[in-house]
């Protein structure tokens, strides 16, 4: 692995973030990578979207709001999406990814990032508790929400 950096999503690495693949299975637990695009548009002031890189290879995707103005306690600072191309998952991308989200938030004086994931087989949770991540509740969908206190 070479030197990871985030760089903002962009004309020339959307396409790119589009094409990334992930592990059979995965797909269930992730929305089309344009919705949290369209974030971007509805909400410019508060999203927060970037591309992770290794050299000049788009390997990741990160999105997250911050909205202290938010009256859901748990959207206020939230981890909306991130993946992680499967050929290249398991090498640090998504550990990096949280831990840039994570400074962007303390800029930010947010004091907890959420995430909000759907639990199962091959699904999202055990990355989640690894970059430390605690289950604090569930929505009314039965969706894990979790959070790391900063």
């Amino acid at each position: 692995m070479g030197e990871l950096r985030l760089v903002e999503l962009s004309a020339s690495t959307i396409v790119a973030v589009n094409n990334m693949s992930l592990k059979p299975g995965q797909e269930q637990y992730l929305a089309p990578v344009s919705y949290g695009i369209a974030a971007t548009v509805v909400n410019p002031q508060t999203t927060w979207q970037r591309v992770v890189v290794d050299g000049d290879e788009v390997v990741g995707f990160v999105s997250a709001n911050f909205d202290p103005d938010e009256p859901q306690e748990h959207f206020q600072s939230v981890l909306w999406r991130i993946n992680v191309d499967a050929d290249d998952q398991g090498r640090g991308v998504g550990r990096f990814a949280v831990a840039q989200l994570l400074e962007e938030a303390r800029r930010r004086e947010m004091h907890r990032v959420n995430v909000i994931y759907e639990a199962g087989e091959g699904g999202p949770e055990l990355f989640f508790e690894r970059v430390g991540f605690t289950p604090v509740g569930e929505t009314e969908y039965g969706e894990v929400i979790a959070e790391i206190r900063l």
